[in-house]
């Protein structure tokens, strides 16, 4: 049933609370998993003109980083995987990464904001993903500590 699982990641701990799930139902279906990271091109945009190539740079690696770490886990786990960065709004390239990649399900998480905090950011990355993605998405759920 799934034959490509997306797994988005940010690098932060958000994503170890997903990949759980995310490699077990890629065992379970012999499937391949995609991992993505993308470069928020807000905040290198927000740097200063002298800045914003480090500030690219700098994202880009930690995005490489975070990619790295999810993908050497699931071939831990004997899985097959690809990765991509992308740079760009991280809603619209995760959904754009789920049509053009032809992944069957993408699996991400909360990131654990309170009612408060979620105002603030006016909304969430899985929220976003959720309302514009052609394909499934499994959400697992953050509880907030209150």
């Amino acid at each position: 049933m799934y034959d490509s699982i997306l797994v988005p990641t940010d690098g932060s701990e958000t994503v170890e609370r997903t990949l759980p799930h995310a490699l077990s139902l890629a065992a379970d279906n012999d499937a391949t998993v995609r991992v993505l990271s993308v470069v928020d091109v807000r905040s290198i945009q927000a740097a200063g003109a002298d800045d914003r190539d480090g500030v690219d740079a700098e994202l880009t690696a930690d995005a490489e980083a975070a990619v790295e770490a999810v993908a050497d886990r699931a071939a831990d786990e004997g899985l097959d995987v690809e990765t991509a960065v992308r740079h760009g709004t991280p809603d619209k390239e995760i959904v754009k990464e789920a049509s053009e990649s032809g992944v069957d399900v993408v699996i991400i998480g909360t990131d654990g904001k309170s009612p408060r905090e979620k105002l603030r950011a006016l909304g969430s990355v899985s929220e976003r993903v959720v309302d514009k993605a052609d394909v499934p998405v499994f959400v697992i759920k953050h509880a907030h500590d209150e």
